[in-house]
């Protein structure tokens, strides 16, 4: 009900003391008869705040009172006059500064009558929500039975409330883009809204627009969930609608909840999917990971992933530090992140996600970068390869490992370092053929392994610590718990068995690849 429709009802005999056209547009929430000289904790913003005034002891009260109802976002003030046979000054001058429209209510009218009318009122226009309510849910439903998209199904209410909405992930991936894609400066601000906000829904300010802009600012945003409150909100998907949502009539507010509780239901279905597909994904990484990226049951396992097994790969490794609990959540970020490039093939391998994505992943980098306002105190690491060729992947994973273990040393909630920042040997094998790469160490370190399998002589861990330590004796046998004599006659057997000289710079250098080459 509107103040206009109260003030006009020919019945009641009220009379308008103050109030501008606008103020009269107001729509009246409910009602509400106080005569507390500071009901705030009472008010939550619309109601018509009904009063005989006995709080009135001095004029220096009516600036007390009205503040406080202009501080709850009362909708007007309907002054009794049965009492004091008019409204005083002083209460008027308060309503004039603090723009509180001011009714008063003449002897003859009961505040009892006028709250009838409006909670009759009331009562009609919910019952008339309640109805249109339930036939949209029914038309919604309906076409999700009748297998309509979410595509379809969003532009529908869209339409409905006249109002663009979105379906969007927490790194700003479209599962509904809308009629115009977003600007990269649009889904930033979005995103950093939804992982940051202290609860949901809340609004995103358009740019360039201050705190303290109405809530139909230009560019403004309201952002809601979608799934449980409990969900990780860097995993979760949102309903993204222009404009502010606080300004928004009861009608449209239910459409958008609607609106959200039908994509919960399009994101579960998906999610099973996705679910199914985990095995696939496991098999693949696991395959290329073993240096099987060339083998045809790699092909086959790509292919029904939906990647090109022929076609260049990225291999992308991300993990929570020290946080091995959250190896599924960073799972699921990295296939949202993923599916920025390709399809999501997310696997695990060694304790990180891992993923396999078509050839250069750049947009994959700035989704991620897009998490970073949500992390708080976690840190979340991703490590990328370069492009490599299938059967090169094994060292990719490799590489991906390692860049991820440079990013642990960076301070910050989120880094990205990839290959290019890469500058070891483990670049330099990644880029070998697995097959060579294997052949290679395979004639250097056969032998000693065989004589480590028949003997169980330790010479494999004796020579890897005695690299490690850059050919010290000392601190290999401190290492190992050694004598140093023992060292010194395990290294002279790797001689024997390689035909290599360790005191050689050149053949420690072999020795020491074919180590990583394995």
């Amino acid at each position: 009900m509107l103040l206009r429709e109260l003030v006009g009802h020919p019945g009641l005999g009220l009379r308008l003391l103050h109030g501008s056209g606008a103020a009269l547009d107001r729509p009246v929430r409910w009602v509400y008869t106080t005569d507390l000289i500071d009901p705030a904790r009472y008010l939550s913003g619309g109601e018509l705040v009904l009063s005989g005034l006995v709080w009135r002891r001095e004029p220096a009260d009516s600036e007390r009172f009205v503040s406080a109802l202009a501080a709850a976002g009362t909708a007007a003030l309907a002054a009794g006059t049965a009492g004091s046979g008019s409204t005083p000054d002083d209460v008027l001058d308060a309503c004039r500064r603090h723009d509180v429209p001011l009714i008063e209510v003449p002897e003859q009218t009961s505040f009892s009558a006028v709250t009838e009318l409006v909670v009759g009122a009331l009562a009609a226009a919910r019952s008339d929500r309640l109805a249109h309510s339930l036939g949209r849910q029914r038309r919604l439903l309906a076409a999700v039975a009748d297998g309509t998209g979410l595509d379809e199904l969003v532009a529908q209410v869209s339409a409905a409330t006249g109002l663009v909405c979105r379906v969007l992930t927490a790194t700003g991936r479209a599962i509904v883009a809308g009629p115009r894609p977003l600007t990269d400066a649009e889904l930033d601000r979005i995103t950093a809204t939804f992982l940051t906000a202290a609860r949901l829904p809340a609004v995103v300010r358009g740019a360039g627009r201050s705190r303290g802009a109405g809530d139909g600012s230009t560019g403004a945003h309201s952002v809601f969930p979608v799934g449980p409150a409990s969900e990780q909100r860097s995993t979760s998907w949102f309903v993204a609608v222009e404009g502010a949502f606080p300004a928004w009539d009861a009608s449209i507010a239910e459409a958008v909840d609607e609106l959200v509780a039908i994509t919960a239901l399009d994101r579960a279905r998906r999610g099973e999917g996705l679910r199914l597909a985990r095995d696939i994904a496991d098999d693949a990484v696991a395959l290329v990971a073993g240096g099987a990226g060339n083998r045809p049951e790699t092909a086959t396992r790509l292919r029904q992933a939906g990647l090109d097994p022929a076609a260049p790969l990225t291999v992308v490794a991300a993990g929570f530090v020290d946080r091995p609990d959250r190896l599924e959540i960073a799972r699921a970020v990295l296939v949202d992140a993923a599916s920025h490039v390709g399809p999501p093939v997310v696997g695990v391998h060694d304790g990180l996600a891992v993923a396999l994505v078509p050839g250069e992943p750049g947009p994959l980098r700035t989704a991620l970068h897009r998490l970073e306002p949500g992390l708080g105190p976690e840190r979340l690491t991703v490590g990328m390869s370069r492009p490599s060729e299938p059967g090169a992947l094994a060292g990719a994973v490799r590489e991906a490992h390692h860049a991820r273990d440079l990013a642990e040393h960076r301070a910050g909630a989120l880094h990205v370092v990839t290959g290019a920042d890469v500058t070891s040997h483990v670049a330099l094998l990644a880029t070998v053929p697995d097959e060579v790469r294997r052949a290679f160490a395979a004639r250097v370190l056969d032998p000693v392994l065989a004589y480590d399998a028949r003997n169980d002589a330790g010479l494999r861990e004796t020579l890897e610590a005695f690299l490690d330590c850059s050919g010290s004796w000392s601190r290999a046998a401190e290492r190992l718990h050694l004598h140093v004599n023992t060292v010194r006659y395990r290294i002279g057997r790797v001689e024997e068995l390689t035909g290599r000289d360790l005191g050689v710079f050149a053949d420690r250098v072999d020795v020491f690849l074919a180590l990583r080459s394995r």
